[in-house]
């Protein structure tokens, strides 16, 4: 029972202690649900990313209001189900994670790889997969979630097709998200070919293997230091949730600005990170580190709250029948 350590719980159920046939269904089930609750805020954040200062909103608030009072309820759901694809890329996200973790944890010449250590680079390997799988639907969710949002200026309405329309996509009215959809792969297609799909691909990497590494890493890191801090009696899952929680904030704010660098690269079609960095400190100067961030900082609470506490659920209710007595809620 290598998970076993000296107090008589088991802190981190290990991937060979579960239920397969239990543990994937309900792990989609989850991502899912989390991602139709949350979805809004990352609209939000992408356009708040995109805009170029404060051009068309001055924070989280405004720009839900904004957005809400063009489009409609379902303008926070623009490109929800080309998004929502991206839950396939979070089996592999997870097994990678885990695989990896799995493999760290055998014996070795030197001993055995710390718990910190571990999810560490278990955090790293799993993003990398999950982001050669998801940036495609990334980039197609990202142009619709910006496409044909008007500003009001002046009184007068207008669209900011530079920012927000770099494809010069026609909006006729009548299109239904189907056939906008397939008219931006066209166009994309069109324009770079199958490598237009992965604008912003080393963007991503260099924004989310990092984040995902950081996170998974203080995520135990915290959990560790809780655990020592709080009576016994607390609940174990409790503590999982509020370091996931800690850990996002702190990868958050850590990683802001290359996150509006693979924004920018993807929707805007800029054509290097190094360009991206440097028309985003001409324009914004140190406000690049903040800028998003009131709506990263609400999504990633959320998000990490929420992961955490399904995804340690979820391993609890599929842990196999020879450990559940090893197991503190």
């Amino acid at each position: 029972m290598s998970a076993v350590e000296a107090t008589p719980f088991i802190r981190t159920i290990e991937w060979d202690m579960m239920d397969k046939t239990k543990f994937f269904p309900l792990s989609m089930l989850s991502s899912f649900s989390v991602r139709c609750c949350l979805y809004p805020l990352t609209v939000i954040k992408t356009h708040l990313q995109v805009q170029r200062q404060n051009h068309m909103y001055n924070g989280m608030i405004d720009a839900y209001r904004k957005i809400y009072k063009v489009e409609g309820f379902s303008g926070l759901y623009r490109g929800f189900w080309i998004s929502s694809i991206q839950i396939v890329s979070g089996v592999f996200y997870v097994s990678t994670y885990e695989g990896v973790r799995h493999l760290l944890g055998q014996d070795t010449p030197l001993g055995r790889v710390d718990s910190k250590v571990k999810a560490l680079i278990a955090g790293g390997a799993a993003s990398l997969v999950g982001q050669t799988i998801v940036v495609p639907f990334d980039v197609l969710s990202q142009h619709l979630m910006v496409l044909g949002i008007n500003n009001i200026k002046h009184g007068r309405v207008y669209v900011d097709k530079m920012g927000m329309n770099p494809l010069g996509l026609t909006l006729e009215s009548g299109k239904t998200r189907a056939q906008i959809s397939a008219e931006i792969i066209r166009l994309i297609y069109q324009r770079d070919g199958y490598c237009g799909f992965y604008r912003g691909y080393m963007a991503s990497l260099c924004a989310y293997v990092p984040n995902s590494a950081l996170w998974w890493g203080l995520y135990t890191v915290y959990q560790d230091e809780l655990i020592k801090l709080l009576p016994n009696w607390f609940s174990h899952l409790c503590i999982q949730a509020i370091a996931g929680t800690l850990g996002g904030f702190t990868t958050t704010i850590i990683t802001n600005p290359l996150d509006i660098v693979r924004a920018r690269l993807q929707v805007q079609r800029l054509d290097s990170m190094l360009s991206a960095f440097r028309i985003l400190w001409i324009e914004e100067g140190l406000h690049m580190f903040s800028k998003g961030l009131s709506a990263r900082l609400v999504q990633s609470a959320c998000f990490s709250f929420s992961i955490i506490l399904g995804y340690e659920t979820i391993k609890r209710v599929s842990i196999t029948e020879e450990y559940k007595n090893y197991v503190r809620w």
